[in-house]
């Protein structure tokens, strides 16, 4: 007993992973928190993208179950429970059964190597973002195999459309994270914008998530804003790429409910269909978190290198405790508008047990040993969700492309984009020996 014990405590003083360490209990225990935070936090999504587009739109979205319809998300959860599951009568039975888990199992397992912080990772891989790529594009086949089981035409096509779609931006999205790789070669501390440090033979880069984030930090920049604007250019690029690779608005082509009734989830109902769409959300976060990863310092907080010193550090980490008060008192203040009315006694109520829920936590975030745990994973899902706003925001305000004009994007304009930003990224940093190399030339002449 005193052996588990140990075994489960030693690991609380370790800097590694739970993977990279070994221990199996606690590599559980964050695949646990993983599932489970990005269970709450789909249902979140699922809300607030109702409630935002709602108010873009200048209407009030889910008010009836729960206070400002907090509990609309699961209403609809019970409701898609207890529908009859449908399998069409000409179906492949069972290729149609295992699609929708096959699209789940690729959006979740990508979590695997998700750094929320130095050691707030199931694992970390030395290949990390080719894991990352290459499992977040498998989802692709369960939406091609839902497509063809249900031995329906609008499905089918639907599905091919994914299938082009996931090809035609996956090349610019793998241009645009090559030059990131690129970046992390630069060895120097502190090299800031447009630094290179010196020349090194033996420099080689990482496609660890881990590394690339401790890259931006060493070098003392986000990779951004590293060789402006060439970071921001790989960014873009990167950002247009993931909106199709997840099949939003205003690529939202497989599944375009004017021409193809649902897409390639037309024939299925209830549980299945479900799976679809929490897969679709998981997928969201997921390449967001690739985004925050490779582009926006990861855990970092902001301005780590020109605000930094034990105050400013104190500072930044109290941040967490007021947003979450913060977010406790516009529950209260809209707990005081709340009409007096006998029938929304019971709306107040919960939504005044929901505010002191955040208060709660937004106090115990003060406490010293949980304000230092918690302070990277809260700075990593605040960029992720500043991401989740803007696909709400993107789709709220764009029309749909048409699919010529989709594909005529992804290859007649990132991809060449890519590689030119591929190339001007290894010059910008090989531009020393270059220089060498050209003034050689023009002397041996």
């Amino acid at each position: 007993m005193h052996e588990l014990i140990d075994y489960i405590q030693n690991y609380l003083k370790s800097d590694q992973t739970p993977g990279a360490a070994g221990n199996v209990f606690w590599a559980t225990v964050y695949i646990l928190l993983v599932f489970l935070g990005l269970s709450v936090a789909v249902i979140a999504m699922n809300w607030l993208e109702r409630k935002i587009l709602a108010h873009m739109q200048v209407r009030l979205g889910p008010m009836r179950v729960g206070p400002h319809g907090l509990l609309q998300p699961i209403a609809d959860a019970i409701k898609l429970l207890l529908k009859e599951d449908i399998i069409p009568a000409e179906a492949d039975a069972f290729i149609f059964w295992i699609a929708p888990f096959m699209v789940v199992l690729a959006a979740f397992t990508v979590f695997v190597v998700v750094p929320f912080g130095p050691t707030h990772a199931i694992t970390d891989m030395n290949i990390g973002i080719l894991f990352m790529l290459g499992v977040s594009s498998l989802s692709v086949l369960g939406i091609v195999m839902a497509g063809w089981a249900s031995n329906s035409h609008y499905p089918l096509i639907g599905a091919l459309r994914s299938s082009a779609q996931m090809v035609s931006y996956e090349v610019a999205m793998g241009l645009a994270v090559l030059s990131v790789i690129l970046l992390t070669s630069l060895q120097g501390s502190g090299l800031g914008l447009y630094g290179i440090g010196a020349a090194n033979p033996q420099a080689y880069g990482t496609l660890s998530m881990i590394g690339i984030v401790q890259a931006q930090q060493e070098q003392g920049v986000w990779f951004i804003f590293k060789f402006f604007p060439l970071g921001l250019i790989g960014f873009f690029i990167f950002a247009i790429a993931m909106v199709a690779e997840t099949n939003r608005a205003p690529f939202d082509l497989p599944e375009a409910e004017s021409e193809l009734t649902a897409g390639f989830h037309t024939e299925y109902s209830g549980f299945r269909w479900s799976l679809f769409f929490l897969a679709e959300y998981s997928a969201m976060i997921a390449v967001s978190s690739i985004a925050v990863t490779l582009w926006l310092g990861g855990w970092l907080r902001p301005f780590p290198n020109a605000l930094n010193g034990p105050t400013w550090d104190l500072v930044f980490s109290l941040i967490p405790g007021i947003s979450f008060l913060l977010l406790a008192a516009m529950c209260f203040y809209n707990v005081a508008r709340m009409p007096k009315h006998p029938l929304f006694k019971i709306q107040t109520m919960g939504l005044a047990g929901f505010g002191a829920v955040l208060g709660l936590i937004g106090v115990v975030m003060f406490i010293p040993a949980v304000r230092d745990r918690v302070n990277d994973v809260f700075w990593f899902a605040a960029k992720v969700a500043g991401f989740m706003y803007l696909y709400i925001w993107y789709r709220g305000t764009f029309p749909r492309y048409r699919f010529d004009q989709l594909m005529k994007v992804g290859w007649r304009i990132l991809l060449p984009l890519g590689l030119a930003l591929l190339i001007l990224t290894a010059a910008m940093g090989m531009r020393t020996e270059l220089w060498n190399q050209f003034q050689e030339v023009v002397h041996g002449l």
